[in-house]
């Protein structure tokens, strides 16, 4: 309190927002002519950068221990630091009386300063150009419709589906493999599949264009397990993901071997893993070994009954 005027006392540097700041306590005010009844406080910004937007708050804690009210300051203001001297606050934070009889504690006062870095997309300075959302897969999906370009086509079942070389070379290393390669299918204009559905290829090829899966409503055919089955042949790791947290939402004691089958047939250890640890708990494993899948399951795959053991007891 013996300080003289423009005398100040620097809080340590600390960091808010990405920049570096400090605290600058004036207890005798900011500067010889200003005035001496008053405590100034100043926020400094320490950090080279041209413009940056802030907002501070600075208070003092009462002689209870607890954040006054009353001598709250705040700011929004834009600070400038060519000279490394940038910041704000102010000279007349509260008067040296007051501070004295309500906040004064054992020859101390505490203040607390609250900084949040504002990067308004509004402001001509600081906000960045707005980039709107990626709209590839929405072009892609148009131009499957569109079939413009379609170099190859697939029949399944009679239906035919049109589509482009590259861009199922780009999603599928299988299809790279058959359709740029040295298999036959790259000199074939059209390819007929086997052993997948119209249906469950329509919703694969939008996928392919889009890396969205598409609602399956209008397609009542497709089944996830199907579809999670296309993924594991054409390398579709994205969309093998997305079946398999579809089926895991859906698990219950009457589908858990069901869908533990479906994950062992088609390496998908992420999926499998989950329903070996729903068999971990008692009172599911004692209701799903009953179930017509569970006995499905170890006709299928006898080695599961291990794994089982070891995660569920015998």
């Amino acid at each position: 309190m013996d300080m003289a005027p423009g005398e100040a006392i620097h809080s340590d540097a600390f960091s808010a927002g990405g920049y570096m700041w400090r605290l600058n306590c004036y207890p005798c005010g900011e500067d010889e002519y200003g005035s001496d009844e008053f405590l100034s406080v100043f926020v400094k910004l320490l950090t080279e950068s041209k413009t940056v937007s802030a907002i501070f708050e600075v208070f003092l804690m009462d002689k209870d221990g607890q954040p006054s009210l009353e001598e709250t300051h705040w700011s929004l203001f834009q600070m400038f630091n060519r000279d490394k001297n940038s910041g704000g606050g102010w000279s007349d934070f509260i008067s040296r009386s007051d501070l004295e009889q309500y906040y004064l504690k054992g020859g101390h006062i505490t203040l607390i300063c609250a900084i949040m870095v504002v990067r308004d997309s509004s402001s001509p300075v600081m906000g960045s150009i707005p980039v709107p959302d990626s709209d590839i897969g929405k072009h892609l999906g148009t131009l499957l419709d569109s079939t413009d370009g379609a170099d190859v086509s697939f029949t399944i079942d009679g239906e035919t589906f049109h589509a482009h070389r590259a861009v199922l070379a780009a999603r599928s290393p299988v299809f790279k493999a058959e359709l740029l390669g040295s298999m036959a299918e790259a000199t074939m204009s059209s390819i007929t599949l086997h052993d997948i559905t119209p249906a469950t290829f329509r919703v694969m090829l939008r996928f392919m264009y889009t890396d969205a899966l598409p609602e399956l409503g209008d397609s009542p055919t497709v089944t996830i397990q199907d579809l999670l089955a296309a993924a594991d042949r054409y390398a579709l790791d994205r969309l093998k993901l997305l079946c398999a947290q579809k089926l895991w939402d859906n698990v219950l004691v009457d589908t858990v071997a069901t869908i533990l089958a479906c994950a062992e047939m088609y390496s998908c250890l992420e999926l499998k893993n989950k329903c070996i640890g729903f068999f971990a708990v008692e009172k599911n494993f004692k209701k799903a070994v009953l179930t017509e899948g569970f006995v499905k399951l170890v006709q299928q795959f006898p080695s599961i009954i291990v794994e089982l053991r070891e995660k569920a007891g015998p």
